[in-house]
């Protein structure tokens, strides 16, 4: 499937496809958006925000949460904000969740299923890492969406004139609720 995947860049490179997605590294409207990687929300999202190549910072992962003060998604929000001038961020959650009641106990599981052998995971353990923490879900999206906006809101390094702002869409039709 990759060398598919390559092929077509090479042709889209050759016919000069990526001429109409030009723009600079500065998000046009200024805003920055945390939300889910789920394949739903590869199109979805941008379509029914009516937002284009150029006009905002996208910041992807599983849950579209954000689970540790310093991980790479706030410090991609502080970049965002202090390097490309961003002063609004919106948190996006979504129906259908596939990390909501994800469960660390099944995940471990399947790891080992996969190969990972019980030395490694011992391993982690000892060395002070909670996997049952890292690896749990969210019980309820709308939550797990309040935390976050709670968390990047009162970092101790984040804007205090930036504003947050979390939501919920509907994985189906696009319709974004927001969270209160």
């Amino acid at each position: 499937m990759i060398e598919d995947i390559l092929k077509y860049n090479r042709e889209f490179v050759a016919s000069k496809g990526y001429e109409r997605f030009i723009t600079t590294k500065y998000p046009d409207k200024r805003i920055a958006i945390v939300t889910c990687m789920d394949t739903r929300l590869v199109e979805l999202l941008p379509a029914a925000l009516g937002i284009k190549n150029g006009d905002v910072k996208i910041i992807k992962n599983a849950g579209g949460t954000i689970t540790n003060p310093f991980d790479s998604t706030m410090r991609s929000l502080l970049v965002a904000v202090y390097e490309l001038g961003v002063n609004e961020i919106m948190v996006i959650g979504h129906t259908g969740c596939g990390v909501q009641g994800m469960n660390a106990a099944e995940m471990l599981h399947l790891m080992q299923e996969r190969g990972i052998n019980d030395e490694h995971i011992s391993l982690m353990r000892h060395c002070g890492i909670d996997l049952d923490s890292w690896l749990h879900g969210f019980d309820d999206t709308s939550s797990a969406v309040k935390e976050t906006v709670d968390l990047i809101a009162r970092h101790p390094l984040m804007a205090a004139d930036v504003r947050v702002s979390g939501y919920i869409m509907d994985s189906t039709t696009g319709e974004l609720m927001p969270i209160e």
